[in-house]
Parts: structure tokens; sequence; C-alpha cells
């Protein structure tokens, strides 16, 4: 990584200054850490999610240290991301010109599906590493707290035994196969999901009660019973064995689980974030921050329901990747 500097002294100072720059973000040296300067989002789902057949991604341990533009809220924001075989998250953000970071966005113009990340310029590496990478003033590098430095508060939802309201019960899809983009933004609006980007006044009540069970919750507006857990990042493929697995062993005394609708997982989708950063009832676990989803995406790829920016998107390609949680109907 940064091949230019290799095997000369200026190799020896970047790797003496962005040490400095991963020891204020709590990054061990023992990762032997440093910028690869040449990976860009785009990338990334079939190098980390897919594997994708990159020689240089040896085990799941490794870690990689990119820098890209976050484009999902206004004004856009430079951030520093750590990923790996099943494992993201964003480092810090950089405290950099936005005139800069503008610029850098309009050259692009709009990136595949509904995704919002876009690549550095060569402008921006070049301030990088006046600024950051050969600089000894980390000022302008602010971390970034994830949900799981956060108070999580106690899980209180009524039991499957306690009296509830009147409740009106609410149909949702369940077997939808494949969605256009306009059909998507329909649904949305029409069935008054939240969405950031799409329905941002929408809302959705549901009605949690707790099965007492330890491993799943039912929504009594829905009739869907969800896990509480979920399962960790793979490819679509995988996934699809998992809940083929959770069907043979009886998960929670049930055969019937299935991957969610666009629907069904959007009727979870909360306005508020709650204390782990996600838009969703904090009874869910936080370790499944985007989710398959059963569609297909026409004319390609596949819809994905992302709580951590409240809302849809979907990812080409064969087999990206993504996280978990099943769902089925109660009767």
């Amino acid at each position: 990584m940064l091949s230019l500097y290799e095997g000369c002294p200026i190799e020896r100072k970047y790797r003496e200054e962005v040490m400095g720059l991963f020891k204020k973000l709590g990054v061990s040296p023992d990762l032997q850490p440093s910028i690869d300067w040449d990976l860009i989002p785009a990338e990334t789902f079939a190098i980390f999610e897919s594997w994708g057949g990159k020689e240089r991604v040896r085990h799941a341990s490794e870690r990689f240290y990119y820098f890209y533009i976050d484009y999902w809220e206004q004004p856009a924001t430079l951030c520093l991301m750590e990923r790996g075989i099943k494992f993201a998250r964003v480092l810090a953000k950089i405290d950099a010109p936005q005139e800069m970071i503008d610029k850098a966005v309009a050259s692009q113009g709009k990136t595949m599906g509904l995704d919002k990340t876009y690549a550095i310029s060569a402008e921006i590496k070049k301030w990088l590493l006046t600024n950051i990478v050969d600089s000894e003033d980390q000022s302008k590098v602010i971390p970034i707290k994830t949900g799981l430095d956060k108070d999580i508060p106690p899980i209180d939802l009524p039991g499957k035994d306690d009296p509830v309201p009147e409740l009106t019960r609410i149909h949702l899809a369940s077997s939808t196969e494949t969605l256009e983009e306009t059909e998507v933004t329909g649904l949305i609006k029409e069935k008054n999901f939240y969405d950031s980007q799409y329905n941002p006044d929408g809302s959705f009540a549901n009605y949690l009660i707790d099965n007492k069970d330890g491993l799943t919750v039912t929504d009594l507006v829905t009739g869907l019973m969800w896990q509480l857990e979920g399962y960790d990042i793979m490819s679509r493929r995988k996934m699809i064995g998992h809940a083929k697995q959770a069907n043979d062993e009886m998960f929670a005394g049930f055969n019937d689980w299935r991957l969610p609708t666009l629907e069904e997982a959007l009727s979870l989708m909360e306005p508020a974030e709650n204390s782990k950063g996600l838009h969703l009832s904090p009874c869910f676990s936080e370790h499944q921050p985007f989710i398959f989803l059963n569609e297909k995406r026409e004319p390609g790829g596949y819809w994905f329901c992302d709580y951590k920016q409240g809302t849809v998107f979907w990812a080409s390609g064969t087999i990206p990747g993504g996280f978990g949680r099943l769902c089925r109907t109660v009767e």
C-alpha cells in the first residue's frame, strides 16, 4: 500500500506519521495498519463481503484502511474506514475543506444503486498526505464512537400474556420476488414507512411483544415473529442456507423462517435512532445494521434494508454480502 514510497526514507516517515493517526484512533500497532489509497467504496462488497477473488485478502482477521466520502447526509463528509471480511466501522471524520469534498462528489456523478459513498479525488489525497499523514497535528481527525460505546437501556416490552390495546392488523406482502426502484419508492409512501431518503415524515406504528424465549419478538400489528439476533455478514447464497438450517433445526420451535420482504423489513424502521445508532427498536441486536431482503431488483441486483442510514438500497453483483434477520408469519 502506498507503493510510491516503498523502500525509501519517505516510506519510513510515512509509517511513523500514519502510526500517530492510528494511535489517536486506538488502532493496535499489532495490526500493522496503513492506508490503502487504491481502495474505493464501489469495490468493498466484492472484496470484503463476498471475498471477491482478491488475492490481497488472505484471511478474515486482516484489516484495511481507506478514506472515502460519505454523502448519506449533507454536507458530504470525508471519513476513514476500517474494513475486513465480516467487519466494518467508520473510525473518524476528517475536517477537510468542504469545497474540495463537494468538488470530488460532483466530478463522480451518481453512485451505483441507492448507495451514497464516493471515492476520494487526487486533490483530496494530496491534501490528506500533507495535512493528516505528514502532519504531527491531528486536530482535524475526529474519532467516531460506535453504538457499542453507548449505554444500552434495559429492554422493556410487554409479554405475550400481558393485556394489549385494541390493534388493527395490517397485512404486508410476504412473497415479493422482484421490485423496480419506482415500485419501491411508491410502496414506501403508500404504506407510510419511514425512510430517510424517500419518506422522512413517515412512521409505521407496530406493537412488539416479548415471547419470553430469549430468541424472538412478535409484532401484533403485522403478525410477524422476528429474530432478536441475526446472522453475520455473508453471501446471499449462504444466508439462504442459514434460513434452511434454522427451519431444519426448528429455531424457536418453528420451521417456516424466511428472509423478510421489503415491506416487512421496513415495518420495523423507526424515525428516531435508538441508543445503538439504528432506526430500530432497541430490543434487536445492533450487529445487523443492514439486512438481506427477499426481493431481487429489476433489472439486476439485490435489495437491502439499512437500519443505520434509515433507508433501503440495492447493490449490484451476483453475490453481494449482507447481514440477516429472519421472520415468520404467525398464524
